[in-house]
């Protein structure tokens, strides 16, 4: 695995820059694992790269809803999980996560860590720290 990419956000106003340079790096991958503590920052990260790739929708957080379904500008299909509040692997595993992450749509997914086992191999790594004085470092791993 080699960090291939490092975006830095200053200000609320970088948020749409940063998710330009995230959709240029994605490189033709599909499935993105965001890693980060609470409040990082990875809603925001993934509300600016949807709306950056055409989402008009209301786009929000799926911590209660677990997934969350857009249409982005060019017809494409984006899945938004976040897995935060999740119990046990049987609730993935009963949502059909499958159908989800072998669909070819887009997969941005928050709180990765609590469904590893079941994260196909392709998956970017997307690690969003937020630094002391405030700002947030975004680093994009891919696997070769």
């Amino acid at each position: 695995m080699s960090k291939d990419c490092i975006i830095r956000i200053e200000r609320i106003e970088d948020y749409p820059a940063a998710a330009q340079k995230f959709i240029a790096a994605m490189d033709g991958r599909r499935i993105f694992a965001f890693y980060g503590s609470m409040g990082a920052g990875k809603t925001t990260f993934i509300k600016s790269i949807c709306e950056e790739m055409g989402v008009e929708d209301c786009i929000n957080s799926p911590t209660f809803a677990i997934v969350n379904e857009y249409e982005g500008g060019k017809h494409e299909t984006i899945f938004h999980f976040d897995f935060y509040r999740i119990k046990s692997i049987a609730e993935v595993y009963n949502m059909g996560y499958e159908e989800y992450l072998y669909s070819d749509a887009y997969c941005f997914i928050e709180w990765p860590e609590l469904i590893e086992e079941l994260l196909p191999e392709e998956a970017v790594k997307v690690e969003i720290n937020e630094e002391a004085d405030g700002t947030r470092t975004i680093t994009i791993e891919k696997k070769d």
